[in-house]
């Protein structure tokens, strides 16, 4: 059967010029040698690819891309942005300074390793790339002060921690990268459960297609993101797509900023492309949501990325992935002239305001003594209102999922609340290693949402009254703590390195220890940051932001 349309191809991704600015890791364990044809093939020696992975996963532990820290300066810098927007940026860049010392990560969950290499059809290796990388990941983990979060499934209901952060997910392909054949290029990215979790796939139609549904079903999807991924967002959405699976990792990379320089329009070729206006369109609707960056404001996202893609004529995928305020991705090359990984800044110090705290703080901060009975603290929590942002001083227990769940299976059992749990607020959390000198290495918050089935039951109990995490809460919270006096506090998600710096005077283990981060910890803190965000009376902070809006004049044509 013929064809009427001539054959033309395009990279469904084209991805057009690397404007990267790069570094030199090493010139060693690479060389040029003549083949066939006298053609130049760049030979690469295993330990290349081991030393700038590891080189790689430490960089991408502590440092940011300027342009990430810059968009954090033009939050404080806006006066349209709220003083809890302006609270958190602040907070993140202080965040950013303490992690460019290289010993305490910028994020506990320091994440799930992700590698991408393209290999050009000149280069040549001894075919153990994939192993090489591996073994640049366990390097990085094993030898710096990060978190092993990689469980092996022992039985389909048995783990165990795999206590190396491996395995990594390792993406190899036969490409000639930017047109190049003697080049091998990659992406390494760190991700962590909270943003990884907050990928979503969307199976639509053709109804879609249209400027006011697409922006009311944004509208309503992009709410529910929440906040526990740690905003402020890069937020990729993707439309369309030759599988699910294609635009989910699409949406990925987009969220990474790795699909910058796609086309801004589509052609008959059928590659993908951005959409400039809808990326503008969408992020004036997060502007307008009121979530803010976590407690309130505009600054639910940094910016936006929508792509759109082919798609067969039955299918019309959507993905939605983020980036979180733990920005962590670096391109990297080999060429014949050596190893190269992108510049991260090394001085984020530069773009911290000259103003003090108190330029920035235009609102109450209430200080709350942990070191008070439980009584008499939820009396002091029950005088404001929420969104009230609070300093913590004093004990916190902490426990998250394991720990929960044998807490639970105790109370299934007939047997009494751990006094522990009574007499102090419960922070969920999971510590990444301790440095040298240190009181306590990087220690934020985990999402919240996870703990939600326990409370109930743990507050009926006499336990769980007072609870600090990150991000939104379900309605049997809000419920709970209405019907028992509790509280759920926010905690900033991000900052872990400053927490542990500054927040954090002590930490030991109460039960548990062979969990490991996950055991019960004790810890003390000392104006530790936090916001009223559930309340005795049934008020939640979260339930109007999140709540879509019932009609969208969007002036899209």
């Amino acid at each position: 059967m013929s064809s009427s349309v001539d054959f033309r191809y395009s990279p469904l991704l084209p991805t057009g010029d690397d404007l990267t600015e790069y570094r030199l890791v090493t010139d060693e364990g690479v060389d040029v040698v003549e083949g066939p044809g006298k053609r130049r093939f760049l030979t690469v020696e295993p330990a290349a690819l081991t030393q700038l992975t590891a080189e790689a996963m430490h960089d991408i532990a502590h440092y940011l891309r300027p342009a990430h820290l810059a968009q954090l300066r033009g939050i404080i810098d806006d006066p349209k942005a709220s003083p809890n927007d302006r609270f958190v940026a602040l907070d993140l860049l202080r965040n950013a300074n303490i992690a460019a010392g290289g010993v305490l990560p910028m994020c506990q969950d320091t994440g799930t390793a992700i590698v991408m290499g393209k290999r050009g059809r000149h280069v040549l290796t001894d075919g153990t790339d994939e192993a090489a990388i591996a073994l640049g990941v366990y390097q990085a983990y094993t030898r710096l002060n990060l978190r092993y979060s990689q469980l092996a499934p022992i039985t389909m209901w048995d783990e165990k921690n795999t206590g190396t952060n491996l395995p990594a997910q390792i993406e190899l392909y036969a490409e000639d990268p930017g047109g190049h054949p003697d080049a091998y290029k990659f992406l390494f990215m760190a991700k962590g459960g909270g943003s990884a979790n907050k990928s979503y796939l969307y199976q639509e139609t053709k109804a879609l297609l249209n400027p006011q549904r697409m922006m009311q079903f944004l509208d309503e999807k992009l709410r529910l993101i929440g906040t526990s991924a740690c905003p402020p967002y890069h937020l990729a959405v993707v439309v369309g797509g030759t599988s699910a699976e294609h635009a989910l990792k699409t949406a990925k990379l987009a969220s990474a900023k790795y699909l910058d320089n796609l086309p801004t329009s589509g052609t008959m070729l059928a590659h993908g492309f951005r959409d400039l206006e809808l990326e503008a369109a969408v992020l004036e609707l997060t502007r307008d949501f009121g979530i803010g960056a976590q407690f309130g404001g505009r600054y639910f996202c940094h910016d936006v990325r929508v792509i759109r893609l082919p798609r067969h004529g039955a299918s019309c995928p959507v993905a939605i992935a983020v980036s979180c305020s733990a920005d962590r991705q670096a391109v990297a090359k080999i060429t014949p002239s050596g190893v190269w990984l992108e510049r991260l800044e090394t001085d984020p110090a530069r773009f911290l305001p000259e103003v003090t705290d108190e330029n920035l703080e235009t609102e109450q901060v209430v200080r709350i003594d942990l070191n008070r009975p439980m009584a008499e603290i939820r009396e002091e929590l029950s005088k404001y209102p929420v969104k009230t942002r609070l300093s913590l001083t004093g004990p916190l227990v902490v426990a998250r999922d394991i720990a929960h769940a044998k807490i639970a299976e105790r109370l299934d059992a007939g047997q009494p609340m751990p006094q522990y749990m009574r007499d102090h607020a419960v922070y969920y959390a999971g510590p990444a290693k301790t440095p040298e000198g240190y009181a306590s290495g990087s220690f934020g918050p985990t999402t919240a949402g996870r703990m939600d089935s326990y409370v109930e039951k743990f507050q009926a109990a006499g336990g769980s009254m007072v609870m600090l995490a990150k991000g939104n809460r379900s309605q049997q919270v809000t419920d709970a703590c209405k019907t028992y006096g509790g509280f759920y506090l926010g905690s900033i998600g991000g900052p872990a390195a400053r927490l542990a710096q500054d927040c954090i005077r002590h930490v030991e283990v109460l039960e548990f220890p062979e969990l490991g981060m996950e055991a019960v910890w004790k810890i003390e803190v000392e104006d530790f940051p936090a916001f009223i965000v559930v309340d005795d009376k049934g008020n939640d902070f979260f339930a109007e932001v999140t709540k879509p809006k019932p009609v969208l004049n969007i002036g899209r044509r």
